[in-house]
């Protein structure tokens, strides 16, 4: 199976976190992605619901994501991260 680590990068490219996994059936979520997308949002005010709106995605995916489900679609989380000014990019990991 191939695995890919999901890099969050800001619009600047300044500074990368390492959030999440991704495989070929999907990307298996962490902890970090799961703060990162929920803290975000309170920061700016928004409800979930807010957030599936501006995002274009539904609320049941906001909800997925936000509780940590371990696989989602990679497109819809960028759908979301985008309004942040993050994406999650794959980055080839190094064979041990």
């Amino acid at each position: 199976m191939t695995i890919f680590s999901l890099i969050l990068y800001p619009k600047r490219y300044m500074e990368r976190h390492i959030l999440s996994m991704y495989t070929l059936k999907g990307i298996i979520m962490t902890k970090k992605l799961v703060l990162f997308v929920k803290n975000r949002r309170k920061q700016l005010g928004m409800t979930q619901v807010d957030l599936a709106e501006r995002a274009g995605v539904g609320l049941r995916f906001v909800r997925d994501l936000e509780q940590g489900k371990q696989t989602l679609r990679l497109d819809k989380v960028n759908q979301v991260l985008a309004l942040f000014g993050h994406v999650l990019v794959p980055i080839q990991m190094e064979k041990e």
